[in-house]
């Protein structure tokens, strides 16, 4: 299975990458913004993204929204500081199945795809 990770923060895209491969998932792609994640999506199909919220170019929500209009099938978690309530609900709304707050451990991710993984079944 294919997972794509988004997220500016070089740092973070590798704790995330790491985190995954450990869990077994060793196909993972990593976009540094919106824009970048969007080409990546269209020419690999990963089946599991995780999102940062706050990136420059294209933020999450517009790419949550244009990987779900891609497939929407898509599962999207949506990884980010910003955890009020109304960025959950918009990421939630426009087609992400799931959300962690940062800064999270990596069990927490782990438990996060596996409820993700148990959605597509």
């Amino acid at each position: 299975m294919k997972l794509m990770v988004v997220d500016d923060s070089r740092v973070m895209r590798g704790k995330i990458q790491r985190a995954v491969e450990a869990i077994g998932i060793y196909d993972v792609l990593t976009a540094s913004n919106g824009v970048e994640a969007v080409e990546t999506f269209k020419k690999e199909k990963p089946k599991l993204v995780t999102m940062d919220i706050t990136m420059p170019e294209m933020d999450g929500i517009e790419c949550v929204k244009q990987l779900v209009a891609i497939d929407p099938n898509v599962l999207i978690l949506v990884i980010s500081a910003l955890s009020d309530k109304s960025t959950t609900m918009e990421a939630l709304k426009n087609g992400a199945k799931g959300f962690l707050k940062k800064p999270f451990d990596d069990d927490e991710l782990a438990a996060k795809i596996r409820d993700l993984l148990v959605l597509e079944v």
